[in-house]
């Protein structure tokens, strides 16, 4: 198989996405390395109960996720070689558009600002299966995926379990089921080398903190949106049914709190 430890190192447990906010901090590093401490501390009390820095970074994580599994999920349909392969492209581009369309209804009702960009990592897996042809593409495609979705499959469970607030509660329920669905089309391709995966998937990367972190988008720059498929069986997080409250009106806060990094 192609892919090395160094270039498919874990991408959520070992690794971390920044975030940019306007009126919370943005920290140089995010993710599970924190001490954790620093990750239950409330950085803003909202209608829908306090904000903490592993919630805020959860919802960044599953962006950044679906910034770059939508795309492959493109490259799959042109590029696979099997009727397996097609369907979990399929289901990448289906399930990663329903979990962005609800990231970008709860971040601006939590004062979170979203990346529009992947990681350099990120871009990495993507520029290896662009690069992949054949019996390769499928098999990079199956174990790549196979093992990042496997990487923040027990970070969801963490998150659903601890946090207080009723709109990341909605989205860790979204992505349980998504990712899940997306490890088990990855497993019935056949090409999943587990031996290898689950290695790749409980080992942290050696890599830089910046390439773990994806850019925070340019000022003025047009919110990334993931379009869903004509033939979508996926549907994002009914805000409106959330207890806690719905979306502020327009000019109205959500009521941040701390604001230190």
């Amino acid at each position: 198989m192609r892919f090395s430890r160094n270039a498919t190192g874990t991408l959520f447990v070992g690794g971390a996405m920044a975030l940019t906010l306007t009126a919370l901090a943005y920290p140089g590093m995010l993710g599970l390395d924190k001490v954790s401490t620093a990750q239950d501390r409330v950085i803003a009390n909202t209608q829908w109960g306090p904000l903490t820095e592993q919630d805020r970074d959860f919802v960044v994580k599953v962006r950044a996720a679906g910034l770059w599994e939508y795309p492959v999920g493109q490259i799959g349909l042109q590029k696979g070689g099997s009727k397996s392969v097609i369907t979990a492209s399929q289901h990448l581009i289906d399930g990663h558009a329903a979990l962005d369309t609800t990231c970008r209804k709860i971040a601006p009702m939590l004062n979170i600002t979203l990346p529009n960009v992947a990681s350099p990592q990120q871009q990495g897996f993507v520029n290896t299966l662009k690069s992949d042809t054949g019996k390769q593409f499928d098999t990079d495609f199956a174990n790549i995926l196979r093992m990042t979705h496997g990487s923040i499959f027990n970070a969801i469970a963490k998150i659903r379990s601890t946090t207080k607030n009723s709109l990341i509660r909605a989205l860790a329920d979204q992505a349980n089921d998504t990712v899940l669905d997306h490890m088990t089309v990855m497993e019935k391709t056949g090409l999943v080398d587990f031996d290898q995966t689950l290695f790749q998937q409980t080992t942290p990367p050696k890599l830089p903190n910046s390439d773990l972190t994806p850019p925070a988008p340019a000022p003025g720059q047009p919110e990334v949106v993931l379009t869903p498929p004509p033939t979508a069986t996926s549907t994002p997080v009914d805000i409106s049914g959330i207890v806690g409250g719905g979306a502020p009106a327009a000019g109205a806060s959500p009521n941040p709190g701390p604001t230190g990094g």
